[in-house]
């Protein structure tokens, strides 16, 4: 498997622990490892987005934030009130000495996170409503602050994981796929780009892969999430429940306290080999991995599109219906944004997306690719402009231009 290379400090800041809003603790035992719990009972239903525990060691002497995100009729979709609860709980986490690391999860058994909350930006985005800015401020904050935390994060990334669940796992030092993760990144269909980061993670993947995920929006399902390096680790499904189990009672590990990224690494390793026999096909793209790399080398999309005809198999025709379906604009920003976040730093690359979804905001696509795919449901978007030669050098310097100096991201 390929792995993704750490942003420079990938372990730093921490997450959450379970502290009394206005509801109160319950005490209970989770069954299958009589596991204490410390359980925050939120007051309010926009507080119960996401849910907080702090689950305790079988000396009950140290322990882990478990995190769950709670929206299943949504498939657990990002909003900003969900940003707003994760994001200083994370830092009250980070320096609570006896919470030694966090574990990420969606409730619901369909989807760990399907996405970002992007039916409402539509809604608001044609608007003076500052809750479009605050909204990507706040995610990628968050995207950034995951990549960076001090103590270990896990993402069990079970079910559906794209978009804005890409940018709440796939920073971490620890990504758990299953046998019914389906991950993608399909920005290009809805007249946006691969965001939370993924002008970060997609270039650092092996060869080409990252930008042809990024501009055909390719699903990859099971095992290959793990193969293509977008998880660490796999992990049959059924197995998960032991491994909270395991989770609490390696905070008694006497290592934990100096050398937790090692024990966590051990534990999932050996529930990782124990899953060898489900799903255990190869990588389903190894066939396709010399005509990726040759194809989606391209200096421009133009130039992937031609490389694609010549290629004239199968395979090269599929991609080719799949990109003529995308925006134009979406594909040339998504080019760039690889190409030139190839070579930015972590922090950098939020920088640079915050000013691409600002100015895609501004535009016409994202609007027109969220009717046409979410809202109407007719997968028949009108792209403005409708051709990759429309998209002219000079509409893609204005969405990387900078922004004012009082409206930039700077994350760290």
């Amino acid at each position: 498997a390929h792995t993704i290379p750490a942003p420079p400090l990938y372990c730093r800041m921490n997450l959450l622990r379970a502290t009394v809003r206005t509801g109160v603790i319950c005490r209970h035992l989770i069954s299958s490892s009589q596991i204490k719990t410390q359980n925050c009972a939120m007051s309010s239903s926009s507080e119960d987005e996401v849910l907080f525990e702090t689950v305790l060691s079988p000396s009950c002497h140290s322990n882990y934030c478990l995190i769950t995100m709670n929206r299943p009729k949504a498939l657990n979709s990002l909003n900003y009130n969900m940003i707003q609860l994760m994001t200083p709980k994370l830092r009250e986490v980070e320096k609570d000495d006896n919470i030694h690391f966090v574990v990420v999860r969606g409730n619901g058994g369909k989807a760990f996170c399907a996405g970002g909350d992007i039916r409402t930006l539509t809604e608001v985005g044609r608007t003076d409503d500052p809750l479009v800015s605050n909204f990507f401020h706040g995610e990628y904050s968050l995207n950034y602050l995951i990549g960076t935390l001090k103590k270990p994060y896990i993402a069990i990334i079970d079910g559906i994981t794209m978009g804005g669940g890409v940018g709440l796992s796939v920073h971490s030092p620890f990504r758990v796929a299953t046998e019914t993760t389906t991950f993608a990144m399909p920005e290009t269909a809805i007249g946006l780009f691969p965001d939370v980061g993924g002008g970060y993670f997609l270039p650092r993947l092996k060869g080409e892969l990252g930008m042809f995920l990024a501009l055909t929006g390719h699903r990859l399902k099971g095992r290959d999430v793990q193969h293509a390096g977008i998880a660490t680790h796999f992990i049959s499904r059924e197995k998960i429940p032991d491994l909270l189990s395991e989770f609490s009672k390696a905070c008694d590990d006497h290592e934990i306290p100096t050398n937790s990224y090692d024990v966590i690494h051990t534990l999932l390793d050996r529930f990782h080999a124990e899953s060898s026999g489900v799903d255990p096909r190869e990588f389903s793209l190894s066939t396709y991995f010399d005509d990726i790399n040759r194809c989606f080398s391209g200096n421009s999309v133009e130039e992937i599109f031609e490389e694609l005809r010549k290629t004239d198999s199968e395979w090269s025709k599929q991609q080719l219906d799949k990109l003529h379906k995308m925006s134009p604009t979406s594909m040339k920003v998504t080019h760039r944004q690889l190409k030139e976040g190839h070579h930015l730093s972590f922090a950098e690359c939020f920088t640079m997306e915050y000013r691409l979804a600002l100015r895609s905001m501004e535009g016409k696509d994202f609007y027109e690719g969220v009717r046409a795919v979410l809202v109407d449901k007719d997968n028949s978007p009108k792209w403005d402009p409708p051709t990759l030669e429309g998209v002219t050098k000079e509409m893609l310097d204005h969405y990387f231009s900078p922004l004012g100096e009082d409206q930039e991201l700077y994350v760290a």
